[in-house]
């Protein structure tokens, strides 16, 4: 039995959208990993500080939606956010096949489990779950291909990070190892038993190394059966990612874009993670914890943009930067468009402490700039 998590606890200060939040907020992930043999294992999970996307926090200025008052915001709870147990068919039931000649190895989990599919654009969210993974099947030319059956009955947040009641979600994940690329396809169905929500939702991805460069690019779609809404709606996104380290250095230069079609909505998305972009740069990214917003929001309706970012090893281990120049542009009738540009300084205090500084400044056309910066302390243990 192994016990480890993380406590994050930051200063952070966010000027936007006509409201000013400051706040010391506090997050805990919590786990215990119950290992029964090489395959097999439970895991439980709790995060103790927040609850559907709120986080203990002391709030310094309470000028934002849904605070009323300065002081203590106490989210404080019980509930178990991971347990699942995990494992091998083909090792729990060694003696349905001494030999291992039959195709008994098939790898499962069930209970509430993380799911992250897409780089977490698909879905990103804990749901209970029950998955069922065949690896290794021989196809001409494919190194290794994997499919996996997921149903998940609870638990389940939408594309707009509410969760609702009475929803099923079926999904088919199939990932492809070439010799030089890898390839992932990935289709999800959501059922809402109690409304006119369910949603068929597909993603197809390419990840391959081309000569100094690593290049992915992904094509993701949602449409609404039924009828369009937050939780899911008609649109597509496409997203490239190219990166590649310069010469004679440790660092890596990043590039990333995307376009946004219509209303495209994730599957599933955690309160926490925001929308489906945060992959594009620290100028995209939920941060996770309190109202620290995203400098040029994370959510795909309409628009293009993306980030250009250097990150910079000063010490591969203990010092790092992030420099990064973004922007977006609205596609609809409104054709707001907005530029920014941010800064990440990590630095690591012995064995279990990591120190985080952020800061950030955007322009935009159609409302007020906007300005934040945050001091995180992050303890491992």
């Amino acid at each position: 039995l192994m016990v480890f998590g993380t406590y994050r606890t930051a200063v952070q200060s966010f000027s936007g959208f006509d409201n000013t939040a400051t706040e010391w907020a506090h997050r805990a992930d919590i786990y215990a990993n119950l290992q029964l043999s090489g395959t097999e294992r439970f895991l439980l999970g709790i995060r103790p500080l927040d609850k559907n996307g709120r986080f203990t926090a002391y709030q310094f200025e309470p000028d934002a939606p849904g605070v009323d008052d300065t002081g203590w915001q106490d989210e404080s709870n019980v509930e178990v956010t991971t347990f699942f147990f995990e494992g091998d068919f083909g090792e729990i039931f060694p003696n349905l096949d001494p030999e291992d000649r039959k195709h008994y190895d098939l790898g499962f989990s069930i209970g509430r489990q993380p799911l992250n599919y897409q780089a977490g654009m698909l879905i990103n969210d804990s749901i209970d779950a029950i998955g069922i993974t065949r690896n290794t099947l021989a196809l001409n030319g494919v190194a290794d291909f994997q499919m996996t059956f997921l149903y998940g009955w609870n638990d389940i947040h939408r594309g707009d990070n509410v969760k609702r009641s009475n929803q099923n979600l079926f999904g088919l994940f199939f990932a492809l190892d070439r010799h030089k690329t890898t390839i992932n396809v990935d289709f999800v169905y959501v059922d809402d038993r109690n409304g006119d929500t369910d949603g068929f939702f597909w993603g197809i991805s390419d990840v391959r190394r081309v000569g100094h460069f690593n290049l992915s690019t992904r094509i993701l779609g949602s449409h609404a059966t039924e009828e369009e809404s937050t939780a899911v709606g008609d649109g597509a996104l496409l997203f490239g990612e190219l990166s590649w380290t310069p010469a004679w250095s440790d660092n890596n230069v990043y590039i990333n874009a995307f376009v946004g079609i219509d209303d495209f909505t994730s599957a599933a998305r955690d309160p926490a993670t925001g929308g489906a972009l945060g992959r594009t740069g620290i100028l995209f990214q939920a941060i996770g914890m309190g109202r620290y917003g995203a400098p040029l929001g994370n959510r795909a309706n309409s628009s293009v943009g993306g980030a250009i970012g250097y990150q910079w090893f000063i010490n591969p281990i203990k010092n790092q930067f992030i420099f990064e120049l973004g922007g977006r542009q609205n596609t609809d009738s409104g054709n707001a468009g907005s530029l920014a540009a941010a800064m990440r300084y990590r630095h690591v205090l012995g064995q279990h402490t990591v120190v985080q500084v952020d800061a950030f400044a955007a322009i935009h056309e159609t409302r007020n700039n906007t300005y934040g910066g945050r001091l995180e302390f992050r303890f491992e243990f």
